[in-house]
């Protein structure tokens, strides 16, 4: 009997061609859709979804489905949804931090939920259309995080907080592929999606306003306090700290007669505290939460490269165990570390683990 793989489909491309290649390999493939949005479109903004989580998607993901033969389900996933990946997101831009609700979701929705639904279903992993790779270290047993093939379109800095029993039951079939690659499959296969384009927003924000979406989820967050500089001086008044994130210099409304930037937001003082460029730039950073993936533990001291955004170039980084965290030390400072984004670990095109960045500097090496 052929194995069972739960196949969440998107919508697009990438999730398609990743049913397709799992049906071409003899799987026995569901495809399931999980709705995180209200299924009437609401009159309330706040609880209208973006481009990507809309009923055409769901109709290219089940004309995909029904392309390849395999069943296709839609699950409500709504409340969950909300209650986990938005209220989070939610959270930590009220608390002056700037989240990655993908990592969120990714743990605790598509490799969390929905792989313990797989399970009840008798399935053994579920698979995605992340470009990402994994595979087992056969002398450790450990199972390994890897760079997709295609390094311009990697996502395994969205993954690093899955644990090893969930990157056991994860399966990436298009992390081998470039995109390209991907879109030629979907078109020799005559999917819908072969040439839908890519979706660049965060798919709970409509139009890409995130801001819009946080006044109505959180309008506590916007309160106006003052603007100052790192010696307490006060500049002028901000909007409310969910407005603004670390390395930000548009929309500060200051009249300095020079470039300033968010240094830092303080929300025990409601205020957002800006300096020149040279004061963003940070030579260390302390990381919290953090997951190993190809290691247990970190006994010491490790050279390794440090990302600390999606599409962020990684830095040489040396990190250690720290009181507060795991410190991070850069051979070269790196721009605007935001606190709340992830800090993600390589050596070579291997995820070592990651981290989220917290507030403060790491003490000195």
């Amino acid at each position: 009997m052929a194995e069972r793989i739960v196949v969440g489909l998107s919508g697009g491309v990438d999730s398609s061609v990743a049913a397709a290649l799992l049906v071409e390999q003899g799987f026995d493939v569901v495809g399931i859709t999980l709705r995180v949005w209200p299924w009437q479109e609401s009159t309330e903004a706040a609880q209208r979804f973006g481009s990507c989580c809309s009923p055409a998607t769901v109709d290219d993901a089940r004309q995909v489905a029904r392309r390849l033969g395999i069943p296709y389900y839609l699950l409500n996933s709504e409340a969950e949804f909300d209650r986990t990946v938005i209220d989070d997101f939610a959270r930590e831009y009220e608390a002056g931090r700037t989240p990655v609700p993908c990592t969120v979701c990714n743990r605790d929705v598509k490799f969390g939920s929905l792989l313990a639904r797989a399970r009840a279903w008798d399935a053994a992993a579920v698979a995605t259309g992340h470009y990402a790779r994994v595979t087992q270290d056969p002398a450790t047993k450990r199972f390994l995080l890897w760079r997709g093939v295609d390094t311009q379109k990697d996502q395994s800095d969205f993954l690093w907080p899955l644990s090893q029993a969930q990157l056991a039951a994860a399966r990436f079939p298009v992390g081998g592929l470039t995109k390209a690659e991907v879109r030629e499959r979907a078109r020799a296969l005559g999917l819908v999606t072969a040439a839908k384009p890519e979706s660049q927003e965060i798919c709970f924000i409509p139009d890409d306003d995130y801001r819009g979406f946080l006044r109505r989820r959180i309008p506590q967050a916007f309160r106006p306090g003052p603007i100052v500089d790192s010696g307490g001086r006060v500049l002028g008044e901000h909007e409310g700290l969910a407005a603004y994130t670390v390395g930000q210099r548009r929309g500060l409304g200051l009249s300095t007669g020079r470039t300033l930037y968010v240094t830092r937001l303080d929300p025990s003082r409601n205020t957002v505290v800006v300096g020149d460029a040279r004061e963003v730039e940070v030579d260390s950073l302390v990381a919290e939460q953090v997951n190993w993936i190809s290691i247990e533990e970190l006994p010491g001291p490790l050279d390794v490269l440090a990302q600390i955004r999606h599409r962020h170039t990684p830095a040489r980084a040396t990190i250690r165990p720290g009181e507060r965290g795991v410190e991070v030390h850069f051979e070269v400072p790196q721009w605007a570390p935001a606190p709340g984004q992830s800090v993600v670990f390589y050596q070579g095109d291997l995820v070592v683990g990651g981290g989220v960045i917290g507030a403060g500097r790491a003490e000195a090496a």
